[in-house]
């Protein structure tokens, strides 16, 4: 019998938190601002009009009405540095990452230290492929601020994908000192996976899954570790999770078949292989299910 291989699952589904990263006006006028003329005072009102219902746009998800307003008051401000970060982060929400990336770089053209600013660099960046120029931009957000998680994170994410696990780990970790949360945990444990320290991210997974119980990579993903392991049927029981989770999870079932068939359970291979394949699965392995399936007429 042709063996099949489990997978890891969601190697590539990273989630590189940019964060809409919104700057809001919040003016507060000094004594000095009471001396603008007329037509001064009326073009910083609508400054401010159009900037903040940019916002609450952006905040409630109109992405192209905010980059429509944000427009507008960069139209009667050219100089503000904000109104160009937050349109470049509505564009990053829309993947329109080169216009991203151009409004973004204007951004810092007018005010060059702002750290959340290449971090939406580097989110861009990665965005569009390019993950040395991410790692790079990420690398001046920390070293302007060095306790900014996300950048780390991020950092962390393009390293992962450019295969550099140690290099990963050591961002992940350090986002992780800065404030845990799942997803950190989860991509550490992709990249100990990586570097067949199984245990370790079996580790990482569960602390994923303490912080986010609905985490069904985090579920298929230590299952897969534990079939690393030959522990077939712990993968079992972190596959179903995954699947009640998501019951379309079409990995959840091609990685189950595999750990079913390893303990002799070729009815709940079968099964699992054919609702797989079904959803779309192109690991399922449709010769197998075939050669071995076909006997079984209640299925």
């Amino acid at each position: 019998m042709k063996k099949r291989t489990a997978f890891v699952g969601a190697i590539l589904s990273l989630i590189p938190i940019s964060q809409p990263l919104l700057f809001k006006t919040g003016v507060v006028l000094s004594s000095s601002a009471l001396m603008l003329s007329f037509p001064e005072k009326v073009s910083a009102r609508n400054f401010d009009y159009y900037f903040d219902r940019a916002y609450e746009k952006a905040e409630n998800g109109d992405y192209y009405g905010a980059i429509s307003d944000y427009t507008k008051a960069i139209q009667i401000n050219p100089k503000d540095s904000d109104s160009y970060h937050n349109r470049g982060s509505a564009k990053e929400k829309l993947e329109d990452y080169k216009g991203a990336l151009k409004d973004y770089e204007k951004a810092l053209s007018i005010n060059p230290d702002d750290y959340l600013t290449w971090q939406g660099v580097g989110a861009a960046k990665s965005g569009m492929g390019d993950n040395y120029g991410a790692i790079s931009a990420y690398n001046s957000s920390i070293e302007l601020n060095p306790n900014n998680e996300n950048a780390y994170y991020n950092r962390g994410t393009s390293k992962l994908e450019l295969e550099d696990y140690n290099g990963a780990i050591a961002d992940f970790t350090k986002s992780i000192e800065i404030n845990p949360f799942d997803s950190a945990y989860y991509n550490r444990g992709l990249a100990k996976s990586n570097i067949k320290d199984q245990y370790g991210a079996i580790a990482d997974y569960t602390k994923a899954i303490e912080i986010n119980p609905q985490h069904s990579k985090a579920y298929l993903n230590r299952g897969y570790s534990q079939h690393k392991l030959k522990d077939n049927y712990g993968a079992i029981s972190d596959y179903t999770k995954a699947i009640e989770i998501d019951p379309v999870y079409a990995l959840a079932y091609t990685n189950r078949s595999e750990s079913k068939e390893n303990i002799g359970d070729i009815k709940g291979a079968c099964a699992d292989a054919k609702k797989a394949f079904s959803l779309g699965d192109e690991d399922a392995n449709e010769s197998w299910i075939e050669k071995n399936c076909k006997f079984l007429k209640d299925i």
